[in-house]
């Protein structure tokens, strides 16, 4: 019942360098020192042995526009459709491993696996992030990640919804009033908001 969830296409390779794409919907970040994140993959899908076989995944992030071959890996197995023809989308080489990323995807996280944790109807791979590649549109003028500029795309019960408005910023619950003029206190975002009415 931990929905929404991120979705997301995870990429992989086997030995001889055919790639794979696999949407998953259960992955997200388990550390920040090493920074960690994590896969559940069902031991009979493709990617799974692939995975265990090398050692090596890719998540990439998806968005409104990369949702029908979000929805298009889901559903097709890589033991008998190249899922990068069937979508269109582009392989295209990591820095750290050997597995791709998708080209068209705006972020992608390369990972080599630290663990592997077999859980019953999953297998959990953590993984140790070893690369990070960014579309650059997405970095704001501060050096900031404005991960929202990538329309992303969530999962729920088997529905995928694109992400609504910002309602507010780590911290904002406890932030400072600040004071106008007249020595009264304001509520920053209240007053922002009037000033654009």
């Amino acid at each position: 019942m931990l929905y929404p969830c991120p979705a997301v296409m995870v990429t992989s390779a086997d030995r001889e360098g055919r790639p794979n794409i696999m949407t998953a919907a259960w992955a997200g970040t388990v550390c920040s020192d090493p920074v960690m994140v994590s896969v559940s993959i069902r031991p009979e899908r493709y990617s799974c042995g692939l995975i265990r076989d090398t050692h090596e995944f890719v998540i990439n992030l998806t968005t409104r526009s990369l949702v029908w071959a979000a929805d298009y890996c889901g559903v097709k197995s890589g033991r008998d459709t190249d899922k990068f023809k069937e979508t269109g989308l582009t392989p295209f080489p990591c820095s750290t491993v050997s597995a791709p990323m998708i080209k068209e995807s705006p972020v992608a996280i390369e990972c080599v696996v630290a663990d592997e944790i077999d859980l019953g109807s999953h297998i959990m791979f953590l993984g140790r992030v070893t690369a990070v590649s960014v579309r650059e549109k997405l970095i704001d003028e501060k050096g900031r990640l404005a991960l929202e500029k990538a329309d992303p795309v969530a999962y729920s019960h088997g529905e995928y919804y694109a992400l609504g408005d910002a309602l507010g910023k780590f911290g904002f619950s406890v932030r400072k009033k600040k004071t106008d003029r007249s020595g009264r206190k304001t509520d920053r975002k209240k007053r922002d908001t009037q000033h654009n009415e």
